[in-house]
């Protein structure tokens, strides 16, 4: 039996209701907002930053080399190379360039960041060690505070701000380093020149 025409009319505005409520986005459901990952982009080397060389196959072209006050590194077969601005990658191209002009078929060459002496980042407020430390590749906000022995126990764990300069500004953001502990936001890469600051709590 049809059903009358006023009965219809409910029924298409009930679904209508209902598909326009299931579209609308402040209806849907969130979940926790968390500081994008901060990309290290500053990889270049300068003096004292030391990193490894390794050529697949070749022992005696494979070593750890630390860059002089000028910037060079001496290298087996090639003498000195000038890598101090360069990115690890850009070093490893170099390197290979050189080797393939009259040593080696194709090498493979691959190189490793230990230490960035001419990077640092500092760390203060309620940590058991304030001070300045040596950064190192895609290091997490985590690992800087453990640089610093870590929280004291008046730590403020998700208002810790990073001050960073980019483009001769300063900038501050705030990242909840308790959070990323927790598996509840996602971790923050901080940079070369990063000054990290763990504040107390308000009790």
């Amino acid at each position: 039996m049809p059903l009358p025409l006023l009965s219809l009319l409910r029924v298409y505005l009930y679904l209508s209701l209902a598909a326009a409520l299931v579209a609308c986005p402040g209806n849907q459901a969130r979940g926790p907002v968390s500081p994008p990952v901060a990309v290290a982009s500053d990889t270049t080397l300068g003096p004292g930053d030391v990193f490894t060389v390794q050529v697949f196959g070749e022992k005696d072209l494979t070593g750890k080399y630390r860059v002089s006050a000028q910037g060079t590194i001496d290298y087996p077969l090639i003498g000195s190379i000038l890598v101090g601005g360069l990115t690890p990658p850009r070093i490893s191209e170099l390197i290979k360039k050189k080797l393939a002009a009259g040593y080696l078929k194709e090498p493979s060459v691959s190189v490793f960041v230990e230490v960035y002496n001419s990077k640092k980042i500092s760390v203060f407020g309620q940590v058991i060690k304030p001070g300045t430390f040596n950064y190192v590749d895609n290091m997490s906000i985590v690992e800087a505070i453990t640089l610093a022995g870590g929280f004291t126990p008046l730590a403020a764990k998700n208002k810790i701000t990073v001050t960073r300069v980019v483009g001769g500004v300063s900038k501050r953001i705030t990242v909840p380093v308790e959070e990323i502990g927790e598996g509840t936001a996602s971790n923050y890469l901080v940079r070369s020149g990063d000054i990290v600051f763990v504040p107390e709590r308000v009790f």
